[in-house]
């Protein structure tokens, strides 16, 4: 029996897909950063030591120089490259390591190359791969709402279920589809549709916060 495709093979092969459609020059969420660089980005990333300065400012000097090497490269080899996968001797080659750090990875980073493009529109996941961002949620957000100034709660639009991202007092509730509650905590704010639930003063606490890495 042929086993279905993880979703983060999925959104892999869909943001090659998108970025190939746009072309290497358009613009991403990401402040700086074209598709080619971001194609760049997560090459190194799950591909050359030199990706620990993503995380490591005293490295970043070695990512860049990293980074500006491949993006040398033709930007259709390149994108191609990510669609085949991981190295087979990178840590992200292992099913399991696969799943739970690319799949939100590559979730907004595709999708920070559609809503950066015109006329862009949600797109409809199907209740499988909602339910699968939802899960991970939980794990990510606490992370990334480390520094927030109040408590938050994600509340599932759909199912009504709820996590605490961030425990506190006073909390501000953010709803909305676990597609589009991803996107918030990663700190694509003004992209992601979702409602915030809470006083006004809180919310603007909250907004005021930087999110994502």
């Amino acid at each position: 029996m042929t086993r279905s495709p993880r979703p983060a093979q999925l959104e892999r092969s869909a943001l090659c897909d998108t970025a190939l459609q746009v072309g290497e020059d358009q613009p991403t969420l990401c402040d700086g950063w074209d598709v080619k660089d971001l194609v760049v980005h997560l090459l190194v990333r799950e591909g050359s030591p030199a990706a620990a300065g993503i995380v490591l400012s005293p490295l970043a000097g070695v990512t860049d120089a990293v980074s500006r090497r491949v993006g040398r490269r033709d930007f259709a080899v390149l994108v191609e490259k990510l669609r085949s996968g991981p190295p087979r001797l990178s840590p992200y080659a292992v099913p399991k390591v696969d799943s739970i750090l690319n799949t939100l990875e590559f979730f907004v980073h595709h999708e920070d190359i559609r809503r950066a493009q015109a006329g862009w529109s949600p797109r409809d996941l199907g209740d499988h791969r909602e339910k699968v961002l939802w899960s991970m949620l939980g794990t990510a957000g606490k992370g990334l709402l480390r520094g927030s100034p109040v408590g938050v709660t994600a509340e599932n639009s759909v199912t009504g279920s709820r996590t605490v991202l961030k425990a506190g007092a006073p909390t501000v509730t953010v709803r909305g589809l676990p597609s589009e509650v991803t996107l918030f905590v990663f700190g694509r704010r003004t992209q992601a549709d979702v409602e915030l639930l809470g006083d006004d003063a809180d919310l603007a606490r909250l907004r005021g916060t930087s999110l994502g890495i």
